[in-house]
């Protein structure tokens, strides 16, 4: 049976504490994951990520940790490449302070470049990053390209599974509502769809991506370049349907965790929570 994990992307909207508090407070109202966001910067001290780590032990909460936007693994720019690549390094070691299995980054960009070529560069730049997180012993931490919504970004599924064959410590993040926007709504419209991403997952690396597959998940709105804002699950004129990707991953039968990046983040992680106990029984979300 399918089981499910269910937590926001950030600190919880009701919650006022500091950030070590948060594993608790997400025990407390029902859900058991946080992706830990240094989006904007690794600046959590070794220190208070130990703490957050052991609070999420305490409380049997899983956590993730998004890198900073800030990285571009297929620039030209080799003071650009570099910074991203310290970047990544930087999540890595926070990661594996605070006890967080996947540190969550979105690949690059093709700007001046073929897709290949991009491509290519991005996975000669990960194996530094493989490099350091095997120099500091952070074989628990895995590196996850996360499908993006943006049709000028590195990072389609296929991308990002052939990154995961070249760089034995990487996992695809699967974003639905990035895979949606970046096809202007033409995928993740159906149970097939969502079944056909995760078979690809299994048959090109294995099931080791799915025990647990990491996931964000809300509602979003795209144009002809993809991806432009993120959205409630209750905005009905968006897609895609959680229903729907709740449906299709019990089919398969893989354990998965959900980080809602919904405006609502914990209210919407608890709203897909009820919604997957709906579809396929309280006894698919874990404990």
């Amino acid at each position: 049976m399918a089981k499910f994990k269910f937590g926001p992307a950030g600190k919880p909207l009701s919650y006022r504490g500091s950030m070590h508090g948060v594993p608790g407070f997400l025990r407390g109202i029902g859900l058991n994951a946080f992706e830990y966001q240094a989006v904007r910067g690794v600046r959590i001290s070794e220190e208070q990520a130990r703490e957050l780590g052991l609070e999420a032990s305490k409380n049997g909460v899983l956590v993730s940790l998004h890198a900073p936007y800030f990285i571009n693994l297929s620039s030209l720019s080799e003071p650009t490449l570099t910074a991203s690549v310290e970047r990544l390094c930087e999540s890595v070691r926070a990661s594996m302070h605070m006890n967080a299995y996947v540190v969550v980054f979105h690949p690059g960009y093709y700007r001046g470049s073929t897709p290949r070529e991009a491509l290519n560069r991005t996975i000669s730049a990960l194996k530094k990053v493989e490099e350091f997180r095997n120099s500091i012993n952070a074989a628990s931490v895995w590196l996850g390209p996360e499908t993006v919504g943006k049709a000028s970004q590195l990072g389609s599924l296929e991308e990002n599974i052939e990154i995961c064959r070249a760089i034995s410590s990487c996992r695809p993040v699967i974003d639905w509502a990035h895979i949606y926007a970046r096809t202007r709504g033409s995928l993740i419209t159906s149970i097939d769809h969502v079944i056909k991403v995760v078979e690809e997952v299994e048959r090109e690396l294995g099931s080791g991506p799915v025990k647990p597959l990491h996931m964000h998940f809300s509602k979003i709105e795209y144009g002809r370049g993809g991806e432009r804002e993120h959205h409630a699950l209750s905005e009905a004129s968006y897609g895609p349907s959680f229903e729907l990707v709740c449906k299709g991953l019990t089919q398969v039968g893989v354990e998965g965790v959900f980080i809602s990046e919904s405006p609502l983040l914990e209210k919407d992680a608890l709203l897909m929570k009820d919604l997957c106990s709906r579809i396929c029984g309280v006894n698919c979300v874990a404990d």
